[in-house]
């Protein structure tokens, strides 16, 4: 296995569709013939239960209990959440806002200075295009890997505008400590034993990637994101300008996500329902695009060190008496997998689901 930090993931180098869009046309590789004619609910009864955890009740004793059933049940039901009062100050997410923003504005040839390399998925670009026929999405991304620090690409964030570098690391920072609170609870509630999950999530494996979706003259006829499941363990979304567009798969429709101020969306990831043994599920969403305004989202990615192995925790199986549903591999082996074929769906979870006949 090759040292950590010099993984081969990559992915076929796509042009900015910042730049397209300036031209007001939709090139035919942006094009989709054949949309997902599911139904789309924005103002319905559905929209409005996605639920909401609260994190200062989370930690609270007098409060616990009653938060920790709610989590429990969101990640089962939903796989979604939003998360308010997580102590992430507003004007800092201002901030973000501001700089991740004016990133993706800066002269094509100071980004062309933080392009994707050959060989990797880091870096301005997109991610899982392994061929040149395959369809694109209408949107611009930038991925980092920030922890652990030993991963990082120095080649990128040496060249990232020093507040912006200042800025990253701190949210970075701030977003591993909600992601660790998160797991001590939902190892709590899972009964899974506590140095089990710190094995699993302490030398936790971190990504940022900010997206950013440019209006669209024909936003019915592309799509911002495909249609997925996260790969990771655990996924904090800030929904940054407040323009909906994620989408995720409910009762087979399509329900639309209402950012709340600060709110950040929490998803459980195919990893997580890998370790809660399918108890917790990983939810298919996708964003879709605007014609008149620009969305802007920043997601953290956290999953196991890549040489940890991955599979149902022993002590949730065992003391459940379950069939295990899902075979054991290492976080390097199961992203190698990921970042070798397109998106598409929950498909890649097949790849650790276990014959219940064999």
């Amino acid at each position: 296995m090759e040292a950590e930090g010099e993984t081969q993931w990559s992915s076929l180098l796509v042009p900015s569709v910042l730049e397209i869009a300036k031209e007001n046309t939709v090139p035919p590789r942006y094009l989709r013939s054949e949309q997902d004619k599911t139904e789309t609910l924005a103002d319905s009864c559905l929209s409005s239960k996605l639920p909401v955890i609260d994190m200062q009740r989370l930690c609270s004793v007098s409060a616990m209990d009653t938060e920790l059933e709610k989590l429990d049940l969101a990640c089962q039901d939903w796989g979604f959440f939003q998360l308010v009062n997580h102590g992430i100050d507003s004007s800092f997410l201002e901030k973000l806002e501001t700089e991740a923003k004016d990133l993706f504005n800066l002269p094509m040839e100071e980004k062309m200075k933080l392009w994707q390399r050959s060989g990797e998925f880091e870096g301005f670009g997109q991610v899982n295009i392994v061929s040149e026929d395959q369809k694109l999405d209408w949107g611009d991304m930038f991925i980092l890997t920030t922890e652990p620090i030993r991963s990082r690409k120095p080649h990128l964030f040496s060249k990232l505008p020093p507040s912006f570098r200042e800025t990253v690391e701190t949210y970075s920072s701030q977003v591993k400590s909600l992601a660790k609170t998160l797991f001590e609870k939902m190892a709590c509630v899972l009964e899974v034993k506590r140095e089990e999950m710190e094995d699993l999530f302490g030398d936790v494996w971190q990504s940022i990637k900010i997206n950013y979706y440019p209006p669209c003259p024909q936003p019915d006829r592309v799509i911002g994101l495909t249609p997925h499941s996260d790969a990771a363990g655990l996924t904090i979304l800030l929904q940054v300008n407040q323009v909906e567009g994620l989408q995720i798969k409910k009762d087979n429709k399509w329900v639309v996500v209402k950012p709340l101020q600060d709110a950040l969306v929490v998803n459980v990831g195919e990893i997580l329902e890998i370790i809660t043994n399918g108890r917790y599920k990983s939810i298919e969403h996708r964003v879709m695009v605007n014609a008149e305004k620009e969305r802007l989202s920043v997601a953290m990615f956290h999953s196991p060190g890549k040489e940890t192995v991955i599979g149902p925790a022993k002590s949730l199986v065992d003391k459940h008496k379950q069939e295990r549903l899902f075979k054991s591999m290492s976080t390097q082996e199961f992203f190698d997998a990921f970042f070798a074929r397109k998106l598409n769906g929950k498909s890649h979870l097949d790849l650790m689901t276990l014959d219940p006949s064999s």
